[in-house]
């Protein structure tokens, strides 16, 4: 049996790893954010999640167009593959002419607008702490690929190690030394 498969769902799996990882980077969020995450990563683990997705511009440019409820849900839509993709593809981002920066710009401004837009919902305080805390939630689920990165082998150990030397991120160097890997010199 896998050391991979700890819960007995992919939501319980996910729910300890952002629990440990979360702690790890001494952060917080409110329970329902928490969860709001977990399920998240729940969803995008099929990976027709983010196939033929359309440009962040383009679902914003239509989220303006639609109606109370038909704008919330593409925003969340805007919002949840932004902090998708920032998160878990932050590294290969960096080289594309849209970098993670946008990504984290136009996710963080979905989810504040969602908050504004349903201020008298009781999620509404999970669109402000997403929106308020893009950028650290971001950081976890980095920190989340670069442990399923490294947990694959020598192969995934490298393709941190390199993610490492571009940054210095000391997330990245956590993960790296947990795998047993010691990074040498310092990062360019």
């Amino acid at each position: 049996m896998s050391n991979l498969v700890v819960g007995s769902s992919l939501k319980e799996f996910f729910r300890m790893l952002v629990g440990e990882v979360v702690s790890r980077q001494k952060v917080t969020f409110t329970e329902v954010t928490e969860f709001y995450v977990v399920n998240l990563l729940s969803e995008f683990a099929a990976a027709e999640k983010l196939v033929g997705q359309e440009p962040l511009a383009i679902l914003y440019h239509r989220a303006m167009q639609q109606e109370r409820e038909a704008r919330i849900k593409t925003l969340r839509q805007l919002g949840d593959v932004s902090l998708y993709t920032a998160g878990f593809f932050a590294d290969s981002l960096r080289d594309r002419v849209v970098g993670p920066d946008y990504y984290i710009q136009m996710g963080g401004s979905a989810y504040a607008a969602i908050a504004q837009m349903s201020s008298a919902s009781s999620f509404s305080s999970v669109y402000w702490e997403l929106h308020q805390k893009f950028r650290t939630v971001v950081e976890v689920l980095e920190e989340i690929a670069a442990r399923g990165m490294a947990a694959q082998g020598p192969a995934g150990q490298v393709k941190v190690l390199e993610a490492y030397s571009r940054s210095g991120s000391e997330r990245l160097e956590h993960v790296l030394l947990e795998a047993g890997v010691m990074p040498k010199g310092q990062p360019n």
